[in-house]
């Protein structure tokens, strides 16, 4: 039990720096690990370490970024939050469209919330139903590389664990054959 648990914090303390590293490094703007890795820790990991997982990667690359409006990050941060619940739902539910359908709802997830924080907690915005729309139009190709970005890294991760998973069970531990007696 004690090497799956250390495991399970190897695997946490990897995903928090890829999640922190990929946002320092250049990308498409909202084209980032971030929500993958909070569904993949939900689907994957304990439920303490799925909720540490997207906040500490935010955290460490946030002091590098630059901190920015308190309510858009909490926004933010809560986004990847439901991202990390909608993957304990996953996790009992896991088939190939479930994790595609999932990874879509997050990206849509983090758009409404996000977006919603934008109109409400700033002044880009007018305070108008016709300024929330404006607001949700002006982000619909930050929406595409979210999505975009979710889609291939969540194949990324699920795919790399699940052969990871394959090969291990398969190739490693494989059961040695039983002779039949005659």
């Amino acid at each position: 039990m004690e090497k799956t648990k250390s495991l399970e914090i190897l695997i946490g303390v990897i995903l928090i720096f890829i999640g922190a590293a990929l946002r320092l490094l250049p990308h498409p703007p909202n084209f980032t690990s971030i929500s993958a890795i909070a569904l993949f820790g939900g689907v994957y990991l304990s439920k303490r370490l799925a909720l540490i997982l997207p906040i500490l990667s935010l955290l460490i690359s946030d002091i590098f970024l630059g901190f920015y409006t308190p309510l858009l990050m909490l926004a933010v941060y809560l986004s990847f939050i439901l991202v990390v619940i909608l993957g304990f739902w996953l996790k009992k539910q896991k088939k190939w469209y479930t994790i595609l359908g999932s990874s879509i709802l997050g990206s849509i997830l983090f758009f409404v919330i996000t977006n919603f924080a934008v109109w409400v907690f700033t002044n880009w915005y007018p305070g108008t139903i016709s300024g929330l729309i404006e607001c949700y139009i002006r982000a619909i190709p930050f929406f595409k590389n979210s999505l975009m970005g979710d889609l291939f890294y969540v194949t990324i991760f699920f795919g790399i664990y699940e052969i990871l998973t394959i090969f291990v069970k398969n190739i490693i531990f494989k059961p040695a054959p039983v002779s039949e007696k005659i």
